[in-house]
């Protein structure tokens, strides 16, 4: 996902994304173990977008701080 997209999710949304791609990175890295796989930068890609969703979530969260 890009950027963008992701910072026009809501939390909740942002909480199943999340919950989507570490499910996805953990498949990705037991095929990795147990067979070939088709794209190895599968698994350097969903680490980014984790990173991303938790960047925006931490960003989302020191804003609300700040407001407060």
């Amino acid at each position: 996902m890009k950027v963008k997209e992701i910072r026009q999710l809501s939390d909740e949304e942002l909480g199943t994304e999340l919950a989507r791609v570490r499910r996805h990175l953990f498949d990705v890295r037991t095929q990795a173990v147990t067979e070939k796989l088709e794209d190895p930068t599968m698994l350097t890609k969903a680490k980014k977008d984790i990173a991303i969703i938790l960047t925006v979530m931490r960003e989302r969260q020191l804003a609300t701080q700040a407001k407060s």
